[in-house]
C-alpha cells in the first residue's frame, strides 16, 4: 500500500510542476530550467556532508 501511495504522490507532484511551468511566463520558465543544475548540485553537496 505504501509504495502505491508514494507513486501516486510523486505523479501528483510531477503533474503540479508541469502545469505550473506551462502556465508560467516564458522568461520565468527559462529561469527555472537554468537554475535546476545549480539546485541539484547544492542538494548533492548537502547530502554528501550529511553522510
Amino acid at each position: 500500500m505504501l509504495p502505491l501511495l508514494l507513486v501516486v504522490g510523486l505523479l501528483c507532484a510531477a503533474l503540479v510542476c508541469v502545469v505550473a511551468l506551462c502556465r508560467a511566463h516564458r522568461t520565468d520558465t527559462v529561469a527555472v530550467v537554468r537554475a535546476l543544475p545549480e539546485l541539484a548540485a547544492t542538494f548533492l553537496r548537502y547530502r554528501r556532508k550529511k553522510q
